[in-house]
This record gives C-alpha cells, structure tokens and sequence, in this order.
C-alpha cells in the first residue's frame, strides 16, 4: 500500500503554502441538523504516518485523565495555535514535540487536508507527517496516557469506519468509531480519518 498512499498524499493533499481554507469538514457531518459552535478557535494536529517496514502506520495519542481537554479521548498530537507560530505546521510540530517528544528531524511534513470543526469549538487543521522509525518518544504524562499505532490499511478500509449513536443534550448524534485492538478511535479524529479516506480515494 505504501507507494500508491504516498503518491496520492503527495498528489491530492492542499500543499502546505495554500491549505484550502473553504473546504471544512466537522463533528456534524453526521448530524446535519445540528449547529456549529459559534466561535472556532483555530488548532492544528499532526497525522504522523510511521514508514514502518512491515507495513505504514498511523500514531495516535491516548490523552490523560487529568489533562482538561478531552481527558481519556483519543486523538492526534495538537493543539491550540499560539501567537508564536508562523502558521499551522509550526503548530502541528510543536505541539507534537511538547506531547510526545517526537523530534522535528524525523518527520517531513507534506500536506493537509479539510480543516475540521468541532463541537467544543475548534477549528483544526490537520498536517500529514512521513516519519521515518528510529525516533524515541517521550510522553509529557499531563496531557499524554499513552500512544499507540494503527496499520494504515485498516484505518483507509471504509468497512472500518462504524457509525455509532450517542445522546447529547437530549438528542441523539451519530458519529465515527474505528475500533483498533481495544482502542476506539472516535468522534473528531475518527472524523478526521474519514475525511482523509474520502479525499484521497472518493
């Protein structure tokens, strides 16, 4: 899989100096009856695609009990845009850095896709990295549990991508679940998932 997934990230990804800004995806995807949040604030997140031998993986970070942003969630290593950063790749690397301790010099970033709205009010860009193995990571235990990776051909197989229903505010929302060797990968990164899926093979 690994040739033909990187030329289409190469090929069909916005390039890092013009990110699409129109083409938005979000949480209510599924739910198109509901509103968005009134004030997204902008984030990025970095999708670290690991060019394992035996077969290309994605990271994902288990976020921390304590930490106040979606505490026990699973997600991509990001955050919150700074003042500081120059755009949002600086984001994405920076905030992976200071969660995971993965060095710059490991990863290549080389596209983004549609930018992601949530329902806690944010609105995320997501940067593809190729991060070539022999890194070491060291986890800040405030924010990161733990991080796990996910073969890369299941995570691009729709069959994959379930959709579940949950109630919220007294109504019912569907959203993404990517089970993955007792993990669940849901709600906004499963979205995101989805999203790159759709805009590298739909």
């Amino acid at each position: 899989m690994s040739a033909d997934f990187e030329n289409r990230l190469r090929s069909r990804l916005d390039p890092l100096g013009a990110i699409a800004s129109e083409r938005t995806r979000s949480d209510n995807d599924l739910n198109p009856g509901f509103d968005n949040h009134p004030e997204q604030r902008p984030a990025a997140v970095l999708a670290p695609i690991i060019k394992r031998a035996g077969g290309w993986t994605m990271l994902f970070t288990a976020r921390s009990v304590e930490t106040p942003a979606h505490p026990g969630q699973i997600s991509f290593p990001g955050g919150r845009v700074q003042a500081s950063d120059a755009n949002a790749v600086e984001t994405a690397l920076r905030e992976t850095f200071e969660e995971v301790g993965l060095e710059r010099r490991f990863i290549e970033p080389i596209g983004a896709w549609d930018r992601y709205d949530t329902i806690t009010g944010y609105r995320v860009t997501p940067i593809v990295g190729l991060v070539e193995p022999g890194f070491d990571l060291k986890l800040d235990p405030r924010e990161v549990a733990s991080v796990f990776e996910a073969p890369l051909d299941f995570l691009m197989d729709p069959a994959n991508h379930e959709v579940r229903e949950a109630q919220w505010q007294g109504r019912t929302r569907y959203y993404y679940v990517m089970p993955w060797q007792g993990h669940n990968i849901w709600g906004a990164t499963a979205g995101m998932v989805r999203a790159l899926y759709e805009r590298l093979y739909v």
